[in-house]
């Protein structure tokens, strides 16, 4: 992969999440904030995702928009997400967000921490 395409990879977020984080900005009444997507360490594989809202986009911040949804990612963490997809699921057992992480080489058995 050319070294342009791997700069420009993006965190993109499937229709499904899409809906269901509108759904839960709305209620919270922050429907106008981006997602804010890092890693920080711990967990049982070493790095953990964090999901959170946020209206203040840091200074060195990649931004990127899927599904009418802004994200943010600081750069740190963006090392470890460029190219993740994130998806969901209602399913009973097993459902919420889906972390599709190309770069995880090792995931735990919940799929809330990664080594990479």
């Amino acid at each position: 992969m050319a070294q342009a395409n791997i700069l420009n990879e993006t965190i993109t977020i499937e229709t499904k999440a899409a809906k269901r984080l509108k759904v839960v900005m709305g209620a919270e009444g922050k429907a106008d904030f981006a997602l804010r997507m890092s890693v920080v360490g711990g967990g049982c594989s070493g790095m953990t995702y964090n999901m959170s809202f946020d209206d203040k986009q840091g200074e060195f911040d990649k931004v990127f928009e899927s599904e009418g949804v802004k994200i943010f990612c600081d750069l740190k963490s963006w090392l470890y997400l460029k190219g993740t997809k994130i998806d969901y699921s209602d399913d009973m057992l097993t459902g919420g967000f889906k972390i599709n992480n190309p770069n995880a080489s090792r995931t735990c058995g919940c799929g809330t921490s990664f080594s990479a």
